[in-house]
């Protein structure tokens, strides 16, 4: 595993995992719409960054071969997002899936890992939700995930190793920053408005720091194919309410951040277990939640992320709206 092949890479996952990748001595090819600016990427005597489309058939016959391995995080990236464009979404998400990894393995791919969600589970009364439940997927965005899943073990082969993963929602720093996610947002909230409002806050919600889930992508790279062939694994940290993210997040920015709870209709709570993938590969989160806001906080404090409250850029509606996708 030399050369990486990374869709989606200038998005926030991929600000982080690029920089760990070049540092660990991997040539590194990126493809990406570059809708949050080309910046996002440092520059590297082994980093190529194309402008392009997942969905431009012809130009991934031409840029995958000599690549070793596929990480697949490029996607309409959450529920709100999605729903913008049901069209965009499920021409991205799904319609492009099977393509790319059919086009990855003819190219000589060994290796494709998939981001999928956690999502797909839907709502679970069950306080451990493991990879043996069904799906039971809400939204398009879940569904067609839990689609992708099935389409890519289809190509699972000797020559072609698929590994799957549902993260928890990633929280934490990145060059390319997201703002409309939980630990993000409240953060945010309460740093640059001193008061965060949580709606509801007995729903449960799975996170992951982005340090654990780029290193999660490291490990992939670096494991025995028999490790990891075929196989579907959740990953996260631990469960913790709205509430209690709220609390985290007050006691490390300050006494003075005020906490006020809205009534909400939704309470659907998400939990996930991550013993399948300890018990098979090792793997844990090492970074808390706290870790996550303290990163943050440092990264408000030395200016590295202007008009948080304001900046289309770190909230991907806002962005797609403005660019008008499609």
């Amino acid at each position: 595993m030399k050369n990486i092949f990374i869709t989606g890479g200038a998005g926030y996952v991929g600000s982080v995992l690029v920089p760990k990748l070049l540092k660990k001595g991997y040539n590194v090819t990126v493809l990406d719409l570059m809708i949050y600016g080309e910046d996002v990427l440092p520059k590297h005597p082994n980093l190529k960054a194309i402008k392009g489309d997942i969905r431009d058939q012809q130009l991934l016959k031409k840029i995958l071969p000599g690549q070793d391995a596929v990480i697949h995080l490029a996607c309409i990236s959450n529920d709100p997002s999605f729903e913008l464009n049901p069209t965009l979404g499920k021409s991205i998400n799904l319609d492009a899936f099977e393509p790319l990894v059919k086009i990855s393995k003819e190219s000589g791919v060994k290796r494709f890992i998939y981001a999928s969600s956690s999502s797909v589970y839907g709502i679970k009364e069950e306080p451990n939700v493991n990879e043996s439940m069904t799906l039971e997927p809400l939204t398009d965005y879940s569904k067609f995930k839990a689609q992708c899943e099935e389409i890519l073990s289809n190509y699972q082969s000797e020559s072609f190793t698929t590994t799957t993963i549902r993260p928890a929602t990633v929280c934490g720093y990145g060059s390319r920053l997201r703002l409309d996610l939980s630990v993000n947002i409240l953060t945010n909230l309460a740093i640059n408005k001193g008061e965060i409002t949580v709606f509801g806050g007995s729903q449960k919600r799975p996170n992951i720091h982005i340090e654990d889930m780029t290193d999660l992508y490291c490990m992939l790279l670096e494991l025995p194919k028999e490790k990891i062939a075929n196989k579907i694994w959740n990953a996260g940290y631990e469960n913790h309410t709205i509430s209690e993210i709220a609390g985290m997040v007050k006691n490390v920015i300050g006494d003075q951040v005020k906490i006020v709870t809205s009534p909400s209709n939704d309470l659907r709570s998400y939990h996930i277990s991550s013993a399948k993938i300890k018990n098979d590969i090792g793997f844990v989160a090492k970074h808390t939640i706290e870790d996550a806001v303290k990163d943050l906080k440092a990264a408000f404090n030395k200016g590295l992320v202007p008009n948080s409250l304001t900046d289309d850029r770190y909230f991907n509606v806002k962005l797609m709206q403005k660019i008008e996708l499609h």
